[in-house]
Order: C-alpha cells, then sequence, then structure tokens
C-alpha cells in the first residue's frame, strides 16, 4: 500500500526540549468510493463496514515497532471495537493497566485521549503513539502526546498518525495545525508584552 509521509510543522516537534520527538503522518490514498472513510452509519444508527485501510497501515506500525510497545489513540467507539476485533490490545483505563503498561507488561495498548489527561504518566512504558483517529481539541491531542513525550522519558519518541487522504481526518489534522499556530501565535504576543 503506497502512502505519502509527512512530518508535523517544526513548531511542533520543537516546543519541548526533554528529549527527541518524530512525528508523522500515514496518508492513505483511497479509491474513488472510499473516500467517506472507512466506515459510516444509517439511519438506524448501523455502522455500514466499507474498508479495513486504516486498520491495515495500522497493522504495518505494529510489526513495524518490532516489539517495541505501542500505544494507540483513538476517538470514535466504533474504532475502538474495529480495533480490539482485529487486535490483541488493552485498553488502558484503570491505574492496574496504566501500571502493567509502565512495567513493560503490555505490548499494545489504546487509550481514549480524554483518559490521557494531565498529570498521567505512561513514559516507562513505551516510546510510539499511534492516532488511529483524531480529535478536535489540540489540548487531548498535545496531553495525548505528553504522556510518552515527557520528563523520564529514555527513547526517541515517534507520533504517527493514520489518515485517509480525502476524508475528515485531514480536515482535522489541518485543525489542530490551525489551533496551534494561533494558540503560538498568543503565546508570542504574550511574551512579547511582558519584555
Amino acid at each position: 500500500m503506497e502512502r505519502e509521509h509527512r512530518q508535523l510543522p517544526a513548531k511542533w516537534t520543537g516546543a519541548c526540549i526533554l528529549g527527541t520527538i518524530r512525528p508523522f503522518f500515514f496518508l492513505i490514498p483511497l479509491k474513488q468510493g472510499e473516500a467517506l472513510g472507512y466506515s459510516v452509519y444509517d439511519e438506524d444508527k448501523n455502522m455500514i463496514h466499507i474498508h479495513d485501510r486504516k486498520l491495515d497501515a495500522l497493522e504495518d506500525l505494529i510489526e513495524g515497532a518490532n516489539g517495541k510497545p505501542v500505544l494507540i489513540a483513538y476517538w470514535y467507539k466504533s474504532d475502538l471495537k474495529r480495533i480490539k476485533d482485529r487486535f490483541d490490545v488493552r485498553e488502558l483505563k484503570t491505574s492496574e493497566g496504566f501500571k502493567e503498561w509502565n512495567q513493560g507488561k503490555i505490548p499494545v495498548a489504546i487509550i481514549h485521549p480524554a483518559s490521557a489527561g494531565h498529570g498521567l504518566n505512561l513514559q516507562a512504558g513505551g516510546s510510539t503513539l499511534i492516532w488511529f483517529s483524531l480529535t478536535w481539541s489540540l489540548e487531548l491531542y498535545e496531553q495525548t502526546n505528553a504522556r510518552l513525550y515527557r520528563q523520564g522519558q529514555k527513547e526517541t519518541v515517534v507520533i504517527h498518525h493514520i489518515l485517509a487522504k480525502g476524508t475528515i481526518d485531514e480536515d482535522v489534522i489541518k485543525a489542530l495545525e490551525n489551533k496551534n499556530k494561533t494558540q503560538a501565535a498568543l503565546i508570542d504576543a504574550v511574551k512579547a508584552n511582558l519584555k
């Protein structure tokens, strides 16, 4: 499967001086008719399966980690179900799960950004984060990334984004980029006024 690889904007990669971070996008080109993504819902709220290309890309990334622990971030409940149906993953949502992840006992874990907030330390368990589906919230996005990319991390952090080309995935990442630019401009303005 062909993919377009693109690095995140430099502002995002240089925001922290705690270690090294390597974020990448995986844009999956879709055939005509797949532009809606990999599933849609009918009027009775039943999910209609269209394709598995994002799951195939996730499988490639998990295999490419060569046995190193992988943390997967998802936004939609349907994503959680499809990922759990296809892969042997452990959902991180309890203190026991977080502890086992940090002890290296969980090779592939999955987490929702809303449960990966401030103060949660997951850096001891791994250094690879895969965004299967993105949140529209810049704060949740940054906080989830910061669970691995934080003080005490001994490895280079790699953040992957699986985006289906021509779908809402691209709109979400653009919105996050724009929010980040706006936030950075605001911080720069405040710094300038404090001098």
